[in-house]
């Protein structure tokens, strides 16, 4: 063998080697984010979750809001990203505990009734107003002792919360979409869907609760969305005795 065919030789074979070391490191690098992001929802391969729906889904053909199947079908494919499975049950028959399997619930407690046991028990810091009646209160959103009120089309608000039973992290998650209007819903799913990495790395695994802005809907619809705070220990501790209407600054409506 001359000198020109041991160079070829060599050539190929490091070539060879350099690939199979790419392909290796890439495939390592995805099962790891991969991993990652299941362990975050709580979703590891062939595994089966909830997609819990408010009340359009109560219905006798099993109808689904517009903007509510928006947030579905993003969930949805957060759910397929992780070799997960999901099931679809109208709020009103989701009478089961947590933990065992990972839950999406989507909706206000006004027509999400799972939403409105999850929120007295779990967060007992948040109230959100569902008075039929007509007032400037209406739908708004008391964390604490800071009211949010909804702008319908232009401000309005959702909270999105990933919680585990009894703050243990080996029981599998719920996660909480909770808007004051059916777009913030999607808009809140979709945050989720864009930053559950970075939301991964400064949370880990544990429990949180964030408020979020949703702006100018009428003209932006779902996609312009910004974080107001994170509210995880005034939403997990007890309203204080006297808590009252007091917005202050220019997030929060006058």
């Amino acid at each position: 063998m001359n000198d020109d065919v041991r160079n070829i030789v060599l050539g190929v074979v490091a070539a060879g080697i350099s690939a199979a070391l790419g392909w290796v490191t890439r495939t390592y690098l995805w099962r790891r984010k991969l991993r990652r992001k299941q362990a975050f929802f709580g979703l590891p391969d062939n595994s089966e979750s909830l997609l819990v729906v408010n009340r359009g889904a109560g219905g006798p053909e099993f109808a689904v809001m517009r903007y509510d199947v928006f947030a579905l079908l993003e969930l949805a494919a957060l759910i397929k990203d992780c070799n997960a499975h999901a099931q679809i049950l109208p709020h009103d028959t989701a009478r089961q505990g947590f933990g065992e399997r990972t839950e999406f619930c989507v909706g206000g407690p006004a027509s999400n009734r799972r939403m409105a046991a999850h929120l007295s028990s779990l967060l007992p810091g948040v109230r959100v107003n569902v008075d039929a009646e007509p007032s400037p209160d209406r739908g708004s959103f008391l964390v604490g002792s800071e009211r949010y009120r909804v702008e319908n089309g232009k401000e309005e608000y959702a909270l999105l919360a990933r919680l585990t039973a009894e703050r243990s992290q080996h029981t599998r998650p719920v996660f909480l979409f909770c808007g004051q209007t059916s777009i913030t819903n999607q808009a809140t799913t979709r945050y989720l869907a864009r930053h559950h990495e970075r939301l991964s790395r400064k949370y880990g695994n544990n429990s949180f609760v964030l408020l979020l802005k949703v702006i100018n809907s009428q003209a932006y619809g779902p996609d312009v969305v910004e974080m107001v705070a994170d509210v995880t220990r005034a939403a997990q501790a007890p309203l204080p005795a006297a808590a009252t209407a007091a917005p202050r600054g220019n997030h929060r409506a006058s």
